[in-house]
């Protein structure tokens, strides 16, 4: 079964399958994998940090700080044990340029995503074992839930697998 995942979305699924998500510039796709109980789990981050938004109305699978916790739930859910989590990310790509008030390049949506999602990945207790983020293009991002293997590729001919 292929399941797709949107912009601010998650999905987990079990023993096998193909989760994917499309479309990752500066969002970042985050996978988490438990190859104990062969659970696994993914989301397409939209943005950083939810506490700069104070609408109740948000979705919380937005944001990096809400929608990773909301993923290890599910999981957990199904089955995986936290310790068995391992994580790996892409995305984070830097798409535009933009300068401050005075004149120095602004920190991209794509770095802010990367550090937030690092970061709750370590406020979680998960560890980061691959990542492929970065640079100025877009990524798509395939997990097969049988082995915890992840496909990075582009439009631009860009592969790769870990």
């Amino acid at each position: 079964m292929i399941t797709r995942v949107k912009i601010a979305d998650i999905a987990t699924q079990r023993v096998s399958g193909v989760l994917i998500t499309v479309g990752l510039g500066s969002c970042i796709g985050t996978v988490f994998y438990d190859s104990k109980s062969i659970t696994a789990g993914m989301a397409h981050v939209l943005l950083p940090d939810s506490t700069q938004f104070n609408s109740r109305k948000q979705n919380p699978m937005k944001y990096a700080d809400t929608a990773l916790p909301l993923m290890l739930d599910d999981m957990l859910k199904k089955g995986a044990l936290k310790k068995n989590i391992v994580a790996k990310i892409a995305g984070g790509s830097k798409l535009f340029e933009f300068n401050t008030s005075d004149g120095k390049p602004e920190v991209s949506v794509g770095e802010k995503n990367i550090q937030a999602v690092k970061k709750t990945l370590k406020d979680m207790g998960i560890s980061l074992v691959a990542e492929d983020v970065g640079g100025t293009f877009g990524r798509t991002m395939k997990l097969f839930v049988d082995t915890g293997k992840v496909e990075i590729s582009s439009l631009e001919g860009y592969k790769k697998l870990f």
